[in-house]
């Protein structure tokens, strides 16, 4: 806790419950902002301000950061609006998972970066042009990798070098049909995992559809995500379609946690494909919670079944993770994670003012996963008020789930799922 320098605020939060996992602090405090800067948390805080919002019965959190969005808009065919789709939504900074490359990484800077009041971050895809052209789903045409032309591990790594100040990790879809038919995954990831450790950022794998092993056949042979280093982020990890980490005993993989104990990050990466209930059921019996949480947002999954990163907490915490560790996987865990832990966050002291505040709303309904499979969802999160560096943003409503319209979609590919409801 700390003491303010004056009396006088711009804002101050009051009687809210503060869960703040960088400080280690769930506490009933205030917080007051001055010059769009977090000036002091602390008890019963003294003085007045500008603007003052009464927050009691709610959450206070560090500005919610969304590991795994598309928002190059326009751009590439899963593009979203950040500022509608995200910040309306409680997310104070998001990361880009690869919709950019190196070729295209520009206009994601210009007309997508500069021009958002979200703060957005990138992971650049190792293939040159990003997501401008492929498909989205692990079955679907369109392989950005099809051709090992456009995957110039030289061209990636200048990239990346030139631009720390938005570029935080590198990217890698391993799925076949986003690599010749299977033809260029390995040489791929091999290039990403050269890119990433020459720059000293994290590698992103997604992983899906693969022909690279979950579960590692030799000691020299390529896998995912037993090839990955202690930073790197396997995501998409609650998925139950061909490359799942649940084996055929309904058990992680050995891989997956050995992968965990050296310090292999699991993200949710919930998206239009990547996330059942059943998984994530599997995977909460042993208590292997996701360390990130995000939403995987685009235009196939924004209308169902992620709809935003909230529901995506709403799902964890359904399935048994506990708050705080919810909170800490979509503020702390990524801050770090990304490099950005003395930024963004945490509610520290001369930090920017990026504050999430959220609400419990008590309902009973039905929530489908990316199979529509359904659970009973009993209670929601709910942004009430965000403000980001200060400055105040209005919040949106929630699309209303399940969405009827596209349970039938989602269904459609089930004979693929090697993990899915048994009833």
């Amino acid at each position: 806790m700390a003491e303010a320098e004056s009396t006088h605020f711009d804002l101050i939060i009051r009687h809210g419950r503060v869960i703040d996992p960088a400080n280690e602090r769930d506490f009933i405090a205030d917080v007051g902002v001055r010059s769009g800067r977090i000036c002091a948390v602390a008890r019963g805080l003294e003085g007045t301000g500008l603007e003052e919002f009464d927050a009691s019965g709610y959450i206070v959190t560090p500005g919610l950061i969304d590991s795994h969005v598309h928002v190059y808009q326009y751009a590439t065919p899963l593009g979203v609006n950040v500022d509608e789709t995200c910040l309306a939504r409680g997310v104070t900074t998001v990361v880009d998972a690869g919709s950019a490359g190196a070729s295209t990484f520009p206009g994601l800077r210009k007309f997508i970066a500069e021009k958002s009041q979200t703060t957005v971050l990138a992971l650049l895809h190792i293939a040159a042009h990003g997501l401008a052209s492929a498909g989205c789903t692990g079955q679907a045409k369109g392989g950005e990798c099809d051709s090992l032309n456009q995957v110039d591990a030289e061209l990636c790594a200048e990239c990346v070098s030139k631009n720390k100040d938005m570029i935080v990790g590198v990217k890698v879809r391993l799925s076949a049909s986003a690599a010749n038919d299977g033809a260029n995954e390995e040489e791929a990831f091999r290039r990403a995992l050269k890119v990433s450790s020459e720059t000293h950022v994290p590698l992103m794998a997604h992983h899906t559809f693969s022909t690279i092993d979950t579960q590692r056949k030799g000691k020299d042979i390529i896998s995912c995500p037993g090839s990955l280093r202690p930073g790197d982020i396997h995501t998409h990890c609650f998925h139950g379609w061909p490359s799942t980490i649940i084996g055929p005993n309904k058990q992680i993989y050995s891989d997956v946690l050995k992968a965990r104990q050296r310090g292999v990050l699991f993200d949710v990466g919930h998206g239009a494909g990547s996330f059942s209930w059943t998984v994530a059921e599997i995977c909460a019996r042993e208590s292997f919670w996701p360390d990130i949480i995000s939403s995987d947002l685009h235009v196939e999954s924004v209308e169902s079944p992620a709809y935003d990163l909230l529901t995506v907490m709403t799902k964890m915490l359904h399935v048994g993770m506990p708050l705080n560790d919810v909170i800490k996987a979509v503020t702390m865990t990524p801050a770090i994670a990304f490099r950005r832990g003395n930024a963004i966050g945490s509610l520290n002291v001369n930090h920017a003012a990026d504050i999430t505040v959220l609400h419990f709303e008590e309902f009973d309904m039905d929530l489908e996963d990316c199979n529509a499979q359904l659970r009973k969802v009993k209670r929601s999160f709910v942004p009430v008020a965000v403000w980001k560096h200060g400055v105040n943003f209005k919040t949106s409503e929630a699309r209303p789930f399940p969405n009827e319209g596209k349970l039938q979609e989602l269904a459609s590919l089930n004979d693929a799922l090697l993990i899915k409801d048994e009833f």
